[in-house]
């Protein structure tokens, strides 16, 4: 099976770059030569790097994401005044199989995000400030705190032994004093940022979402507002996927997109309607209608977050949706 076509500028110019730990190797698609490397992921590297990019003057430059390594190199490009797009590693993945691209190497992988950016043309993806950064990095560190915790408490229910319960108590309660402390630095984050503590506290006036699920939305969920309902459920991984082929009509599932997000709206989706008569009646509705209880929850996760995209669009307070 060849590769497949789309109408494009065969002297358009796009670089794609594969970050690991120690090293990033790039590959540039449609100048002469196709110009290939690596270089070490240190600072002064990377701003090189950049510039010599910049010369060759590409459309795009595609990075994966992965997880905090390729943050330097993305905020080098965007200094230097290159378009980034930042992808998911998984649909790179696919998008080579695709391709018949069974190897894994790190320098055929660039070559094959410079043949995705040609052929897919993903959006260029802006670089959060440094304080947005860190706020999420802050955040994560709290979840990740909570997470232990809830596993220390799981163990602590099948423990025997006095000395080993004694221990997970004090780490329990270790635990708990360090989540009071973060989560006042995560308010006091807020506090310093009036334009994303202007928006938690919006979200909070919707059924649901407390604390935690607002500051994960505006952590996790920076483009909340700018999107359309279907483009942010899609996103945050709450769009159904049709699995269709002829006369089969399979079981739609909800697939990728940011499971942080999804996690903190399914938690609020589940809190919602308990207190919200109109989102209980709609899981009621799908209930009705055979729907199985954590489809029902999820498509109120869904219509939940797209009212929750239009009061941060029209920057307002949650309104009761019609029954």
């Amino acid at each position: 099976m060849g590769v497949p076509t789309v109408s494009i500028d065969s002297t358009t110019v796009i670089v794609g770059i594969d970050v690991s730990k120690e090293y990033v190797d790039f590959f540039v698609l449609n100048r002469k030569g196709d110009p290939s490397g690596r270089r070490p992921r240190r600072a002064e590297d990377l701003t090189m790097l950049a510039a010599e990019l910049a010369a060759l003057k590409p459309r795009l430059v595609v990075l994966e994401a992965t997880g905090g390594f390729e943050t330097a190199l993305w905020a080098a490009l965007e200094a230097a005044g290159l378009r980034v797009a930042v992808v998911n590693p998984k649909r790179v993945r696919d998008f080579a199989r695709s391709l018949g691209l069974l190897a894994k190497t790190d320098r055929l992988d660039a070559r094959v995000l410079a043949r995705f950016g040609e052929l897919l043309g993903p959006a260029p993806t802006l670089l959060p400030s440094r304080a947005a950064r860190e706020g999420r990095e802050l955040l994560r560190h709290l979840n990740a705190l909570v997470d232990m915790r809830a596993q220390q408490r799981t163990r602590k229910r099948q423990l025997e032994g006095e000395e080993v319960l004694a221990s997970v108590e004090r780490v329990i309660a270790s635990l708990s004093e360090e989540i009071a402390l973060l989560e006042q630095q995560v308010e006091q984050t807020l506090r310093e940022r009036p334009a994303e503590c202007q928006r938690a506290a919006r979200l909070r006036t919707a059924p649901g979402v407390g604390p935690k699920t607002s500051w994960a939305l505006v952590a996790e969920l920076p483009e909340l507002g700018q999107l359309s309902g279907r483009q942010v459920a899609a996103l945050a991984g709450l769009a159904p996927v049709a699995r269709e082929s002829g006369r089969f009509r399979g079981r739609r599932r909800i697939a990728g997109g940011r499971a942080r997000v999804r996690t903190a709206l399914y938690m609020a989706a589940r809190a919602a309607v308990s207190c919200d008569p109109q989102l209980a009646a709609f899981r009621a509705r799908l209930l009705a209608a055979g729907k199985p209880k954590q489809v029902a929850l999820i498509a109120v996760a869904r219509k939940l977050l797209v009212a929750l995209n239009a009061m941060i669009r029209d920057q307002r307070p949650w309104i009761p949706l019609p029954a």
